[in-house]
C-alpha cells in the first residue's frame, strides 16, 4: 500500500500561479511513476503531467508550457509549479502514484484549484 499526501492548493486570479506536492510513502518500488490528474465539475478525470523516476515527462496538451513537473526521488515527493493559470484549470488536481512491477497504482484524496477573479 502507498499513503499519499497532496498539498498547495487553493484559490488564485487568473495569470497567477500555485505549487503542488506530493508525498508518496509505503510500500515503493524502485521503479515508478507520479503524477498530477485533474477533475473538473461533470467532466472526466483527465492527464495533466506525470513523471517517472528517470525523468522522463508526460504532459495534457492543455497545460504544456504553462505547467510543470518535478520530483525528489529520495523524498517521493512530486511537485507540479501551475503558472499563467485561468479559470479552465478550476479542478480538484489528485496525485498518482503507480509502480512499474506489480502495476499498483494509488491516488490522493485530492486538492482543491479554484482560478478566479
Amino acid at each position: 500500500q502507498v499513503h499519499l499526501v497532496e498539498s498547495g492548493g487553493g484559490l488564485v486570479q487568473p495569470g497567477e500561479s500555485l505549487r503542488l506536492s506530493c508525498a508518496a510513502s509505503g510500500s515503493i518500488r524502485s521503479i515508478n511513476r507520479m503524477g498530477w490528474y485533474r477533475q473538473a465539475p461533470g467532466k472526466e478525470r483527465d492527464l495533466v503531467a506525470t513523471m517517472d523516476n528517470f525523468g522522463n515527462t508526460n504532459y495534457g496538451d492543455s497545460v504544456k508550457r504553462r505547467f510543470t513537473i518535478s520530483r525528489d526521488n529520495g523524498a517521493n515527493t512530486v511537485y507540479l509549479q501551475m503558472n499563467s493559470l485561468n479559470p479552465e484549470d478550476t479542478a480538484v488536481y489528485f496525485c498518482n502514484f503507480k509502480n512499474h512491477i506489480g502495476g499498483d497504482e494509488y491516488w490522493g484524496q485530492g486538492t482543491q484549484v479554484t482560478v478566479s477573479s
